[in-house]
């Protein structure tokens, strides 16, 4: 995997109609992720826990869209979601990471929503 010392972001602009939060980094990596993906991939403790095998899987949340963005520093940004989670703080390595990432994450979520009998949808 592609390694960045320190990932820093030159866009990131939300698309509240796709519900994509589109950011760009000036290694000219480019990245359209979904809000429900930036949800159930929280890095907040309640999603996290506070070791991997603490990981929460959160369902229901494929309509779940972003209301607010707040600069936390220069470093990285809270996503607020609509279903008031607010607790995640996204910093631009995650986002890169989350972006990189996305294929084995999703898929891994997926498996993990299946196995547990749970669903995407409310």
């Amino acid at each position: 995997m592609n390694q960045v010392a320190e990932p820093w972001p030159t866009a990131l602009d939300y698309d509240p109609a796709a519900k994509i939060l589109h950011v760009s980094f000036e290694t000219g990596e480019r990245f359209a992720l979904a809000a429900e993906y930036l949800r159930v991939e929280s890095p907040s403790a309640e999603v996290q826990g506070h070791s991997p095998s603490e990981k929460q899987i959160v369902p229901g949340r494929a309509h779940v869209g972003i209301i607010n963005i707040e600069p936390v520093g220069n470093y990285a940004v809270r996503l607020i979601f609509d279903d008031l989670h607010d607790t995640g703080i996204y910093s631009w390595r995650y986002l890169f990471e989350l972006g990189r990432d996305h294929a084995p994450r999703w898929e891994t979520y997926i498996k993990a929503l299946t196995a547990r009998g749970l669903k995407r949808e409310p």
